[in-house]
């Protein structure tokens, strides 16, 4: 059986009439009143943008200056009131022998020539803190852009600021000979931080350990927690004065006052050391870290914390920031710190 072929549509012809119609184009119209631009929105958990600065903060408004005219008034009443005392007492003493009245004026005479000198003292220390602050600022701002003979001026200042220091005396030669061989200011900043403060580094480094180690023996065998807090004072403050010293600073007793101070800012900004069982474990090992006494584990705290102060004063201390050296860490001092435990 064969089937038939199935006859071809012939193409046909459709009415679009159903089909939308296209919109009249709409004559251009004006709007009264505002509008309101709405800006995206800054996200509050990105980033933020290093190349945008923050706004400057107005500086608080100035006060009379109330305190320093009171501190001011009551420091000469008391000159007064010291004056008085001390004419009537040598009047008294010279009323019964003149010996002793000569004696009186000659003890006055060396008090205040004793109080002088401990106000020069005090005023140079503060002077020198000053002066380091101001080469680590005059230091950091030099970039490889920055001018040949501006660069030389900083790094002679950096020179003669430690003049007085032996451990400096061959990095001093060696850059007294290349000053005029350098062209590049970093170049020479980096020179500087190799020679000069490499060796003090390490020797800042070794005081440091020092104070770690005896702090850490000393507080595990203490009997009494006072001792412990007043002996890490002690360490700590003796630490601070040493490694200022040994950076050409030259503190009195208000200059170690203002440097801890800066210190404890310092420790405040960068965070303080959070001792956890990891660290104790990292420092006495897994299996004896369960193991250890209360005490064992307080001398290895303040053996810690003494070392985290010691490089804060370190950085303050130091005339230059840390770019060419490495800038140490807490955890460089914990093999120190072991061996004191170990031998205690």
């Amino acid at each position: 059986m064969t089937e038939k072929k199935s006859e071809h549509r012939r193409p046909a012809a459709f009415a679009l009439d159903d089909a939308p119609k296209a919109s009249p184009s709409r004559p251009p119209q004006t709007f009264e009143g505002t509008l309101d631009i709405v800006h995206e929105t800054e996200d509050p958990f990105a980033e933020p943008d290093k190349a945008t600065s923050l706004p400057d903060v107005p500086p608080p408004p100035k006060r009379f200056p109330l305190f320093k005219i009171a501190g001011t008034a009551l420091g000469v009443v008391l000159s007064f009131a010291f004056g008085l005392w001390a004419d009537q007492l040598i009047r008294n003493l010279f009323s019964r022998s003149d010996w002793l009245g000569y004696t009186a004026a000659v003890a006055l005479g060396v008090l205040v020539v004793a109080v002088i000198g401990i106000v020069a003292r005090e005023v140079w220390g503060l002077a020198s803190l000053r002066n380091v602050e101001q080469l680590r600022t005059r230091l950091a701002d030099i970039s490889p852009t920055t001018g040949e003979k501006e660069a030389k001026a900083a790094v002679k200042a950096l020179c003669d600021h430690l003049a007085s220091t032996p451990q400096t005396a061959g990095g001093r030669a060696v850059i007294d000979d290349s000053m005029d061989d350098l062209m590049d200011s970093a170049g020479l900043v980096r020179l500087a931080e190799m020679e000069l403060m490499k060796p003090l580094d390490r020797e800042a480094r070794r005081l440091i350990s020092n104070a770690a180690r005896r702090v850490s023996v000393v507080t595990a065998i203490s009997p009494r927690a006072l001792t412990d807090i007043g002996y890490v004072l002690f360490e700590a403050a003796r630490l601070v004065r040493a490694l200022s010293a040994l950076y050409g600073g030259r503190p009195g007793f208000f200059g170690l006052i203002r440097l801890l101070r800066a210190v404890v800012a310092h420790l405040a900004v960068t965070g303080t050391i959070a001792l956890g069982d990891s660290l104790v474990q990292q420092v006495l090992g897994h299996g004896l870290a369960s193991k250890i006494s209360a005490r064992l584990g307080e001398g290895v705290a303040n053996g810690l914390m003494t070392a985290r102060v010691g490089v804060a004063a370190m950085e303050l201390a130091r005339p230059m920031e840390f770019v060419a050296e490495k800038r140490p860490k807490v955890t460089d001092f914990l093999t120190a710190i072991r061996i004191s435990e170990k031998s205690s």
